[in-house]
């Protein structure tokens, strides 16, 4: 229900004899025993009391007709107003709903009932019915599930099920003359049920998550993943508010970790924010591994946490921990949403750090601060004059240099990292010019098409020995975009020109040659301009073909073996180079199953996401949901089929979101190679003179799992059953999942 300015219906005025200087707070919050009138302490939370301070010593008249002209003090107008322009000028109507039918409850009966946004305690009580607020007044206990008990003179009464006080079961007053009774709102037995009249606000009242939430959408989050709760309610409603306006879509997932590699994903794929949800505590926790998956790939994504209220927030209430302290070192901004805040300032703040660094965002919401009213002319924020333009040029120094080196190689390779992703066109220009091949890190598999003549694949550990050959014979290694990671095995002793816009990033590991700082695209097509014409003719192009021969036989062979024990790594990536679009979006796990896709499967112009500096092992069906939400949302990646590829062990970290993907009809195929074990671990464990030791898994047959949550399954047990289901999956229109039973040897 949304909070709102609680001011006193009643137009009887309330007399009070009042000193020089001194101040009192009127309003109807129902937290004083001197109701109308309070202590203040409730200022911030969204019912907000007005102050007034005496200017003499004297008797005031306070009310709240709203025809006085010195609010809140009264000048007798009240007198002429009715109660339906009363509510009228307080924004209020009130609706009557039926709870119950005729005869449905017994006597001494109570059940919890909702009349529009409002809960309910219904009672039935010697023979009348009683509508009391749901919530009891000193914990927020639901008295709907609370019970009419009577003591030994046969007073009866509904305790609250949580701390045992009692209220009086139509009435709602406490006994013992207290005056913390439960509001309750007027109740009629007609002729076909129970009806409960609520008073409903007929406008809304703009909120700090409301004007948080445009802001959000205008720097261009279109899609927010999460879950809901009770920590997070007022920002799921303004997120809501914009879903209806059709300016955002909401994913409700059953793991906040989902939320975030979801997150992750959607950003690493369009460069657009992700954004994620949670509440407080557990669910902010969650969200952590998908975010340090998203700040190790320079992915942009923006966390939203709610938070407990400010007023308890210290000494260690329910779900509090300290979330600025546990997000500090994976958000480059992480920031407090507070009463006093210049809200709007905040959400545009995290947003440009999320795409400016390409990195996390985060910011908290206390749950009291979320509904606090805007100001009436605040205005959303937007990106508008904010962002410069970040495509520097090399200096003219650097690129000179590299030029001089290039000149200089006979057989040079260029290397591409996912750091060159937007970059491609220009690069595989320039290889063009130059006649030499281009080698990808496994991260940026698939930025050039395997059927290119001058592609090498993947390089490194999970990458082919046409890449290796061509890193070995050449001169010089032109590096776009690529982080020198140890998985990735770029050569240290071979000459290195090195570009990238991360100045951090030039050099990180050993030094290079000629390390040049610019935008990568920019970069290149500057050397392009300055490099003369003219194929070399020592080039390592001609000696393509013949590496790619050797290589697809070798593959030719592992596709032959069979051990009786499942199909093998080789088998399944070649159908599924054959049989995925062009065009698909691919997101891969960690495993065994992805070092084979690096190595077997041939890219033409999907593209691939995963987890790489984090390696993180669940990441694939997430990333997958994240992808198919931009293939809704960005236009360039409108109609591409969206497929993920994992192991169990992989697939079992967050199963659970196949429903996700039923519910909201994701057309996604998932292809899970079960082998019943953690098979690199069993791998690593060997090479490292280990036993192998708790590896083994049980698993469920998914296949069925995913036709029993709604989705299709099919089950590959044959080679000759791997094409046809594949096929099959790939033409289903929403979610699917390939079971394929693998040798977990033959990879």
């Amino acid at each position: 229900m949304e909070k709102k300015q609680a001011w006193i219906a009643d137009t009887r005025p309330k007399a009070v004899e009042l000193k020089a200087g001194e101040t009192v707070y009127w309003c109807s919050c129902g937290r004083s025993k001197n109701q109308p009138f309070c202590d203040g302490s409730h200022q911030g939370t969204g019912f907000e009391p007005l102050a007034f301070t005496a200017e003499k010593d004297d008797k005031y008249f306070f009310c709240q007709c709203k025809r006085t002209a010195s609010p809140p003090l009264c000048d007798g107008a009240h007198k002429q107003i009715t109660a339906a322009e009363l509510e009228a000028q307080q924004g209020l109507k009130t609706v009557w709903y039926k709870v119950a039918e005729p005869g449905e409850m017994s006597e001494g009966e109570v059940r919890a009932v909702q009349a529009g946004s409002q809960a309910i305690a219904l009672t039935f009580y010697r023979g009348q019915y009683g509508a009391l607020d749901n919530a009891c007044p000193h914990q927020g206990g639901p008295l709907g599930e609370g019970s009419i008990e009577c003591d030994e003179q046969h007073e009866c009464w509904l305790r609250c099920p949580w701390h045992g006080w009692d209220f009086h079961p139509t009435t709602g007053k406490s006994p013992g003359g207290f005056d913390d009774g439960v509001p309750t709102y007027p109740v009629e037995l007609r002729d076909d049920g129970v009806y409960v009249a609520v008073k409903e606000s007929t406008e809304h009242v703009r909120t700090v998550a409301d004007l948080m939430a445009e802001t959000l959408v205008n720097w261009g989050v279109s899609h927010v993943f999460g879950m809901v709760g009770h920590s997070n309610l007022g920002l799921a409603d303004a997120l809501r508010r914009q879903e209806e306006a059709g300016r955002l879509t909401y994913v409700g997932i059953r793991h906040e970790g989902a939320a975030a590699f979801a997150a992750s994903g959607y950003a690493k794929l369009t460069g657009l924010p992700g954004a994620c949800l949670s509440i407080a505590g557990p669910g902010a926790t969650n969200l952590l591994t998908g975010l340090w998956d998203a700040r190790v790939d320079r992915a942009p994504v923006v966390a939203l946490t709610g938070q407990v209220n400010t007023q308890v927030l210290g000494p260690g209430a329910f779900q509090e921990i300290d979330l600025a302290a546990a997000f500090a070192p994976v958000a480059a901004f992480s920031q407090t949403v507070l009463h006093d805040s210049n809200h709007v300032e905040l959400a545009n703040l995290a947003c440009k750090h999320a795409l400016v660094e390409r990195d996390v965002a985060h910011l908290i919401f206390p749950d009291e601060v979320q509904t606090l009213p805007a100001a009436e002319d605040a205005e959303a924020g937007a990106p508008g004059g904010r962002i410069g333009d970040q495509r520097v040029s090399p200096s003219e120094a650097s690129l000179t240099a590299a030029l001089a080196r290039i000149e200089q190689a006979g057989r040079p390779a260029i290397v591409v990292g996912y750091g060159a992703r937007d970059a491609m066109g220009p690069i595989i220009a320039l290889a063009e010019l130059l006649q030499a091949p281009v080698l990808t890190t496994f991260k940026a598999k698939g930025q050039i098409g395997d059927d290119h003549p001058l592609a090498a694949g993947v390089l490194g550990r999970s990458g082919t020995p046409v890449a290796s050959w061509c890193m070995n014979e050449c001169d010089l290694l032109l590096v776009f975009g690529a982080s020198f990671s140890n998985h990735t095995g770029i050569s240290s002793k071979k000459p290195i020109v090195q570009v990238d816009f991360d100045p951090m990033a030039l050099g990180r590991f050993h030094p290079v040659e000629v390390p040049v700082l610019g935008e990568i695209g920019l970069t290149a097509q500057a050397l392009i301009d300055a490099l003369p014409p003219g194929a070399r003719e020592a080039a390592l192009d001609g000696d393509l073909p013949a590496r790619w021969a050797i290589w697809r036989e070798e593959k030719a062979r592992r596709r032959a073996r069979d051990r009786g024990q499942g199909l093998n790594s080789a088998v399944i990536f070649e159908a599924l180079s054959q049989q995925c679009p062009a065009d698909a979006v691919i997101a891969v796990d960690v495993g065994n199953n992805t070092y084979s896709f690096g190595r077997y499967f041939e890219c033409r112009q999907q593209r691939v996401l995963m987890s790489g500096y984090l390696g993180s092992i669940g990441f694939a069906l997430p990333a997958a949901m994240g992808a198919w939400a931009a293939t809704r949302a960005v236009a360039g990646f409108a109609g591409r089929k969206v497929i993920s590829v994992s192991g169990d062990g992989g697939f079992g970290q967050y199963m659970g979101e196949f429903t996700t993907a039923v519910k909201y009809d994701m057309d996604i195929t998932h292809v899970l190679l079960n082998n019943s074990e953690l098979g690199k671990i069993s791998k690593e464990q060997r090479a490292g003179h280990w036993p192998v030791w708790q590896t083994a898994l049980h698993n469920p047959d998914f296949a069925a799992f995913a036709n029993n949550c709604g989705g299709l399954g099919i089950r590959v047990e044959r080679n000759d059953q791997l094409v046809p289901a594949l096929q099959q999956a790939l033409a289903h229109d929403g979610p699917a999942l390939v079971e394929i039973m693998a040798d977990v040897e033959l990879i």
